[in-house]
């Protein structure tokens, strides 16, 4: 009974033995091998995934990019929208009355007094020219006061009235004070405009350009005044504000080359006015009407040019009468835009450039803002004066 006692003990042992190893072996398969990885999720038709999964890189094509979020388009540029005619006109009757006031409120003090003696006269002679209203139309205006408030009364209110029609007669409300910027035969309109550097004249550019965008007529900009890199980056930042082009050439370009690109460009894009800045050089007069000369006649192998503004700087002077003189004689002028008026009290070089060239003043400048640029109105200018 003990022998096989004993043997039933061994083969017990032996099994036990044989089921630990088994198990062991087990155990340790299962910790050598990799993880399952988990399906993959099911992607909705249209939706970009945010991650590939590793299993799925293999099926990728080789070379193959995985899809990415497209950026979104950049925001087009907001773009000023110019004043219009009539809120222009508000604020020259404003801005008038506050700088030039003086004037009108000096000449009616003069002929509101109780004696209209030489002195008196005298008086509103001096004020007149100080004022750069001009020798002439001083000595026509004061004949013309002396003669009518002789004849019809001499009250402040009789004053005044008589003043402000002689005034008004002197500014001349008959000329034509509207831009020229019509074209022929389905061309563009074609404005140069000219003037002395430091007067305004690429900063007119960009307001006149200013102007016709708010008459909704479309525009293109020719940068000509290529020898100052300044004046090209000026007119090219005004041209960006209200969605105008700027043709414009390398620095020291042919003027002339610029002005024909940017007529041509309007021709061909079918735009209703160019508008041409020309360099403001004087060294000297032949020069200046050589190069003037030059681009107004390869401007029109294009298109007619149909308007040449002169800027000129209201707080000049003779000085400034003197410059028209040199710029009426290289080209043939059209109309005078005046800068810097409202910051004079020398309103009277309206008068005086009118008469010196027979050409209207059309637009005046009234500050340094974007809208700052007026038509000239002859009556809203005497009015601002007398306040």
């Amino acid at each position: 009974m003990d022998f096989l006692a004993d043997w039933l003990y061994l083969i017990i042992g032996i099994l036990v033995v044989g089921v630990l190893a088994v198990a062991g072996l087990v155990v340790s398969r299962r910790r050598g091998a990799a993880p399952t990885a988990p399906a993959p999720r099911e992607v909705p038709t249209g939706e970009v995934p945010t991650q590939i999964p590793d299993q799925d890189v293999t099926d990728l094509d080789a070379g193959a990019a995985p899809a990415v979020e497209a950026e979104p388009a950049p925001a087009a540029p907001v773009l000023d929208k110019p004043e219009g005619t009539q809120s222009r006109l508000v604020r020259l009757r404003q801005r008038l009355a506050g700088s030039q006031g003086a004037l009108g409120k000096g000449l009616l003090a003069l002929l509101s007094r109780d004696k209209l003696d030489e002195e008196t006269w005298e008086d509103l002679e001096d004020t007149l020219l100080t004022a750069d209203i001009g020798v002439a139309p001083t000595q026509e205006l004061t004949e013309r006061l002396r003669t009518r408030l002789r004849v019809e009364g001499s009250t402040a209110a009789d004053a005044r009235a008589v003043l402000r029609e002689e005034l008004i007669n002197l500014v001349d409300p008959t000329m034509d004070r509207r831009l020229a910027v019509s074209g022929e035969d389905g061309n563009p309109g074609v404005v140069l405009v000219v003037g002395v550097n430091g007067a305004g004249k690429t900063t007119s550019v960009g307001k006149i350009a200013r102007i016709l965008v708010a008459e909704e007529k479309q525009v293109v900009l020719g940068a000509a005044d290529t020898f100052r890199a300044a004046a090209v980056d000026q007119l090219q930042t005004w041209g960006e504000r209200v969605g105008v082009p700027v043709i414009r050439g390398a620095e020291g370009s042919d003027p002339a080359s610029v002005a024909f690109e940017a007529v041509k460009q309007g021709v061909v894009e079918n735009r209703d006015v160019v508008l041409v800045d020309t360099a403001g050089r004087l060294q000297n007069k032949a020069g200046l009407m050589d190069e003037l000369g030059k681009v107004k006649r390869v401007i029109e192998k294009q298109a007619p040019v149909t308007e040449v503004l002169l800027v000129l700087d209201a707080t000049t002077g003779q000085n400034g009468l003197m410059q028209a003189r040199v710029f009426s004689e290289a080209v043939n002028v059209t109309g005078i835009v005046l800068t810097k008026l409202d910051g004079s009290a020398k309103g009277g070089i309206v008068v005086a450039v009118q008469r010196e060239l027979g050409v209207p003043v059309k637009l005046v400048g009234l500050g340094e803002g974007p809208d700052d640029l007026a038509p000239f109105d002859a009556e809203a200018f005497v009015d601002a004066l007398l306040g």
